[in-house]
């Protein structure tokens, strides 16, 4: 019996021990990031949606190139950050610049954040724009803007990555569209946070900042600096809205951590501030202006600043992308349409097609339906055949044509070596009046010495009578079109859309 009392009496005080053990590493251990949770999009959706908005930011804002100091700068501070999130919840983080003046950043779902060169030079220390980012990256870790996705608006509507095109269902033909018209920033759907989102982007943000060796005290006096001043507040503020008692709640979150040394001055940070404030920097209303007239594409393209997803992102090509000849040499003959034509339901509309074309399902969830030959597809691009799908329109606006068509172009201009051959033209489709505009691309397919060859591709766009805009795109190497013309035609001849 002592003994037994004896062994009872060690394992007690060995379970005391370890309890305290327990104890003791979770205050030295400080803050753990909360689980994140699940959000209606899928993670592949989400990466999709923020690259595609990503895309559109080039087309809309100036964004400096990554060779500039600036954008290298915050890219290494983006990645010290993400090395405090684990694997299992983290993103494919990518850290663009934008030269405006005012004082902003925003992080679009799946990872792409944008920091106005403002943001930087407003900056005290390192710290404070490590605080910034830290925020930013925690809307995306929480996955807010897809939560809020489900809560304003249907995934289809909000992503038009999955879900019914004009109605049909998901299990449709046409039930993927191509992202179109998403808009960003103060007034976009994708970043309306609530007060909620705030509070909990400001406490995990907090966290990361601890976890990177900064003093998350600076994210509270980045925000106490915005909030003095006066009756125009920046932007960031306008986007971001004040939880309430936003710096004490700061202090409250991080007081009970232990005790750590904190990363002070930072030469890279000196260098990079000063040199920030020697970059030609537009105001908001500038870059409004410029993307009207399509400035900031163009300017992007000369300074070199293309947008691409991160490497191993895990992203679907876009509908209308088209990678470069990486297949052999095609027969005509194995591609050449059959003079019989049959009937296809695709749900919002019925087409003919050869009845040696297939009908192909879209390759990602981006993408449109394919009717084409087996050997004029080469993984997931199309060198011989016709894509169809659609966009829809934002908010109930009116639909118009020559706006919609020209949005669209631009989108094929944004996502590869597309450009456009000649104006649009008036063209009937189902008994309605769309536009026609032929492209030239690079065909998937070499010509026969094994060269690349252009591609030619005829974009047909018209309304349909549910509120959407459905386009088709007829493609074939440049030298080969016209033998494929007669059948393009009579494809489109018999459209019929359903009411």
């Amino acid at each position: 019996m002592i003994q037994i009392a004896a062994t009872a009496r060690r394992v007690s005080i060995t379970i005391a021990l370890l309890l305290l053990a327990s104890a003791v590493y979770a205050v030295v251990a400080g803050p753990q990031l909360p689980d994140p949770g699940k959000a209606p999009l899928s993670r592949e959706q989400q990466i999709q949606l923020g690259f595609q908005t990503g895309a559109q930011v080039y087309q809309q804002m100036p964004v400096l190139p990554d060779s500039s100091p600036e954008t290298q700068y915050v890219r290494q501070l983006g990645q010290k950050l993400v090395a405090t999130i684990p694997p299992q919840h983290s993103w494919p983080f990518e850290f663009h610049v934008i030269p405006q003046k005012e004082i902003n950043a925003f992080a679009l779902p799946g990872g792409q954040m944008f920091v106005n060169i403002g943001t930087i030079t407003a900056a005290s220390n390192e710290a404070e724009l490590a605080g910034v980012m830290s925020h930013e990256m925690s809307h995306v870790y929480m996955q807010h803007s897809a939560k809020q996705a489900g809560k304003e608006k249907t995934t289809a509507e909000i992503a038009g990555i999955a879900g019914a095109i004009l109605g049909a269902t998901t299990k449709g033909t046409l039930g993927s569209l191509a992202q179109e018209g998403i808009q960003f920033g103060a007034q976009g759907i994708i970043l309306k946070y609530s007060r909620s989102d705030e509070a909990q982007a400001d406490a995990v943000g907090a966290i990361i900042m601890y976890k990177a060796g900064y003093n998350p005290q600076a994210l509270a006096d980045f925000f106490k600096k915005l909030a003095a001043q006066g009756s125009a507040p920046p932007q960031f503020l306008s986007d971001h809205p004040n939880p309430g008692n936003r710096e004490l709640a700061i202090q409250k979150e991080i007081a009970p951590w232990p005790p750590k040394t904190y990363s002070t001055g930072s030469a890279a940070f000196n260098s990079v501030h000063q040199q920030a404030t020697g970059v030609r920097a537009y105001s908001g209303q500038e870059i409004a202006q410029g993307a009207k007239s399509g400035e900031w594409a163009k300017l992007n393209r000369q300074n070199g600043a293309f947008f691409k997803p991160a490497a191993g992102a895990g992203v679907a090509t876009p509908a209308f992308a088209q990678p470069t000849a990486t297949a052999g040499p095609v027969g005509l003959q194995s591609v050449l349409p059959s003079s019989r034509l049959v009937n296809s339901d695709l749900g919002a509309m019925k087409m003919a097609r050869p009845d040696n074309w297939q009908l192909m399902p879209p390759a990602k969830n981006s993408q449109g339906i394919r009717i084409a030959p087996p050997a004029g597809v080469t993984g997931n691009a199309l060198g011989y055949g016709v894509m169809v799908s659609g966009v829809r329109a934002q908010n109930g606006q009116a639909m118009n044509i020559d706006q919609r068509t020209a949005e669209l172009v631009r989108a094929f201009q944004s996502s590869g070596d597309f450009s456009q051959v000649a104006k649009a033209q008036p063209i009937t489709v189902s008994g309605v009046q769309g536009r026609s505009v032929i492209i030239q691309s690079t065909s998937p397919f070499p010509d026969a010495n094994g060269q690349p060859q252009k591609e030619r591709d005829w974009l047909v766009t018209a309304p349909h009578p549910r509120g959407a805009l459905v386009y088709f795109v007829f493609v074939a190497p440049q030298s080969e079109f016209e033998r494929f013309r007669p059948t393009f035609e009579s494809m489109l001849r018999s459209v019929q859309f359903a009411q």
